[in-house]
């Protein structure tokens, strides 16, 4: 059976860490198929950002990333898995 594996990653300093985030977005780039990227724009950028990702391979490495994104301070993340 197929799945479609969704992670939601609040991010509540994203000024401060975002290249955290980015850095890991990049080391498991192969594993990300599709991101989206949402955040308050007004006067000036939001502090809080959310980002949707669409993973792709073996749960072991999608869930290591969301692991390595949790454990940063400010950044939380929340899994979704769609069956079909």
């Amino acid at each position: 059976m197929d799945k479609h594996v969704i992670f939601g990653i609040h991010i509540t300093n994203r000024l401060k860490k975002a290249s955290e985030v980015q850095a890991l977005f990049s080391q498991y780039g192969c594993n990300i198929k599709t991101r989206l990227g949402l955040h308050e724009v007004e006067n000036v950028c939001a502090p809080n950002g959310l980002v949707i990702l669409e993973m792709y391979g073996e749960d072991s490495v999608c869930d290591e990333l969301a692991g390595k994104l949790a454990a940063i301070e400010g950044v939380e993340v929340q899994k979704m898995i769609f069956m079909h």
